[in-house]
């Protein structure tokens, strides 16, 4: 049966073209899969670096590059490029498998060759190599082939090394940057190994077997079925990257079972929700029929939407899919609790709600209660004041049959744990550094505990609200069952490097009570640097924005693809008006069509092509309002001013391949200095 799959980067390419090139690509490809799945063919290029390379004629000046296997009848394509880069490309590049780790792998040779006489000259000069101390069998175990190991051997410096990373193919560099920084060959293997699907002997890898290295290559490429499959890539080329699995995420999303409650961290773009989506992908498997069994949840209705779009986009299979509940926990919640009281609730607004405390509890727990850390001691009476004080106001809302959403999760937690009702055999969590100690206590109260009982998604850094959870307190222990990513696969290193460099250099107490920093976060994609900008006045700022989002559209950007966010709603909608008053269309950033446009918060979760954050002033990012005064509360004022941060870096990691930060007046203390 003749099978098509497409690589990464073609992905990512098409992703990027004109909506002209874009078109003419679907053409030629669905002639392509017509004709190849009746036996079509393809032009071979005569002084190709790898004979089983092919080119697929898309225009006059752009060209698709495919790899036909001797054997079989699968094919890969490759990447799509202006014509004479392309053949540049198939020039230079060979495609090989690995000989250790059984993947599909790229190798520059025509860099190589170019590269491998200053090597020379330098090795010369130098008596000491980077990898003297490293026996030939030990780099062969760990992947480096024949025609690499000369070349390594010549290495001095590890700078050489890191010149080298696109030329090498992707497995043989990584192993050697890891022995480069220190680790043993066994610590090495152990490093690579974490990111393949399966782990094959290398008595049964075929080196001229294609087709099986690209199947144990999902970070690299993903087979479709059939013209129809093809259709449906294409037209969710961008949305595919939210659901596409690399090979450290694959591991962490297919594992059989976790024996108990488990956790993924890692930076902004490092596929946390994605893993979290295939991990539901992955238990729906296991069920034939009967009621949703798993609940794929998180806490904002934005992101419950999101989480929606992905586990439709990812599980094809309706009777899969209505094994799968997702729903925020707000939502959950509700029902658990009107359920039982057989009446609706009643949710007073923010106004109402500012006098009120959002947790009940015993009056001496309250009094006992540690304060350190957390702003100004109170003394006992104070205390019991403030108690008072709560109380009544929490009796005047019962009266009144009114409810906070964190409440409402408190009382269906002790409904669903006093009546034993386990509504859920797997509940999976994203987003989960922002959920309230209430909504906690909801989640382990929804199912019992066991086997992938719990799998949890968070990040430490990205914390915008102030909600700081041990886990092991509230009996949901993930020790040993912790898994972090450290490769962001959505922004390019040009916006990680400058995002993360809004956040302070402090690490984070993760939801596992360890601290957590970003010290191993990077990307292996490459773009344009942010752009920060300087306007005298909001009304100037919001015509620069229009002139941005303008030259976005005009370079092919899908009008979906890009968000505005702002810190305030008055911001976001002066931005949204002035988008509308230029006849460029916009809406939420939960719903199309049109510019995607709302608040920082409420880009959470979310991710776009092109990001531009307006509005990024000293008077408004940190806002004011928001912040404790230090002098009066020292603690206080450093834990808002660092959800501030958090916040701005969510924003700006929301970015795939470019983002637009502006202000009028003087700048955030958050933006970095050039």
């Amino acid at each position: 049966m003749p099978q098509l799959a497409i690589d990464k980067d073609f992905l990512s390419r098409y992703a990027k073209l004109d909506k002209r090139i874009q078109k003419a690509v679907d053409d030629a490809l669905h002639k392509f899969a017509e004709v190849y799945y009746a036996g079509g063919h393809l032009e071979k290029v005569t002084d190709a670096r790898d004979p089983r390379v092919r080119t697929l004629r898309i225009t006059q000046g752009y060209r698709g590059v495919v790899i036909a296997p001797d054997a079989g009848d699968s094919f890969l394509l490759v990447t799509v490029l202006p014509h004479d880069e392309a053949y540049a490309y198939i020039r230079s590049r060979r495609f090989s498998v690995n000989h250790a780790l059984g993947v599909l792998e790229v190798r520059d040779e025509g860099a190589l060759e170019s590269f491998t006489p200053a090597l020379e000259e330098l090795a010369a000069a130098d008596s000491a190599r980077l990898f003297d101390h490293i026996s030939d069998a030990d780099l062969i175990r760990l992947g480096v082939d024949a025609e690499s190991l000369p070349i390594v051997r010549l290495l001095t410096s590890e700078a050489h090394l890191e010149a080298m990373a696109k030329m090498l193919p992707g497995g043989q560099y990584d192993a050697l940057v890891a022995l480069a920084s220190g680790m043993t060959p066994e610590e090495a293997w152990a490093e690579v190994a974490k990111n393949l699907v399966e782990e094959v002997a290398p008595d049964r890898i075929d080196p001229d077997d294609l087709t099986a290295a690209i199947r144990r290559s999902p970070g690299r490429a993903v087979f479709v079925e059939g013209p129809e499959g093809l259709q449906a890539m294409l037209e969710a080329a961008f949305d595919l990257w939210r659901v596409f699995l690399h090979p450290q995420q694959r591991r962490i999303a297919y594992r059989p079972s976790f024996n108990g409650p488990a956790m993924v961290t890692g930076g902004a773009g490092t596929g946390k929700t994605v893993a979290a989506v295939h991990r539901v992908a992955h238990l729906a498997s296991r069920y034939e029929s009967g009621p949703p069994q798993i609940l794929l949840t998180t806490f904002t209705k934005t992101l419950d939407a999101a989480l929606r779009s992905q586990v439709e986009l990812l599980i094809t299979d309706p009777a899969q899919r209505e094994r799968v509940d997702v729903r925020n926990l707000d939502r959950v919640a509700y029902e658990v609790v009107s359920n039982e009281r057989g009446a609706g609730l009643a949710f007073p607004d923010a106004r109402e709600l500012e006098a009120l405390w959002e947790e009940a509890g015993a009056e001496r727990a309250y009094v006992d209660a540690a304060r350190r850390g957390r702003g100004t001691r109170l003394s006992v009476d104070q205390k019991r004041a403030v108690w008072r004080a709560v109380l009544e106001a929490t009796e005047r809302m019962s009266a009144a049959n009114q409810w906070t959403f964190t409440q409402v999760a408190a009382t269906a937690a002790e409904i669903l744990e006093r009546t034993g009702d386990r509504r859920y055999e797997h509940v999976v969590v994203d987003e989960a550094q922002d959920l309230h100690p209430a909504k906690w206590r909801l989640i382990r109260a929804l199912v019992g505990e066991g086997p992938d009982d719990l799998f949890i998604a968070g990040d430490p850094h990205q914390r915008i609200y102030d909600h700081r959870v041990s886990l092991a307190s509230l009996g949901i222990n993930v020790r040993g069952r912790s898994r972090k990513l450290t490769v962001s696969y959505r922004s390019t290193q040009e916006i990680l490097s400058w995002a993360v460099r809004v956040l302070d250099s402090s690490p984070a107490t993760g939801l596992d009570d360890l601290e957590d920093n970003l010290d191993t976060y990077s990307s292996p994609l490459h773009g344009r640097r942010p752009a920060v900008r300087w306007f005298a006045d909001r009304g100037a700022e919001l015509d620069g924005l229009v002139e941005q989002v303008r030259e976005w559209l005009d370079d092919g950007v899908e009008a979906g693809s890009i968000g505005i966010a702002a810190r305030t709603r008055k911001i976001a909608e002066a931005a949204g008006e002035r988008l509308k008053d230029e006849a460029i269309g916009c809406g939420s950033l939960a719903r199309g069509p049109g510019v995607r446009v709302g608040t920082m918060h409420a880009m959470k979760g979310l991710e776009f092509r092109c990001v531009a954050v307006v509005g990024a002033d000293e008077e408004t990012v940190p806002r004011q309002s928001q912040i404790a005064e230090a002098d009066e509360d020292p603690a206080g004022h450093a834990r808002d001013m660092q959800r501030e941060r958090n916040l701005l870096f969510v924003s700006c990691t929301r970015a795939r391949d470019a983002l637009h930060v502006s202000y009028s007046g003087e700048p955030s203390p958050f933006l970095p200095v050039s």
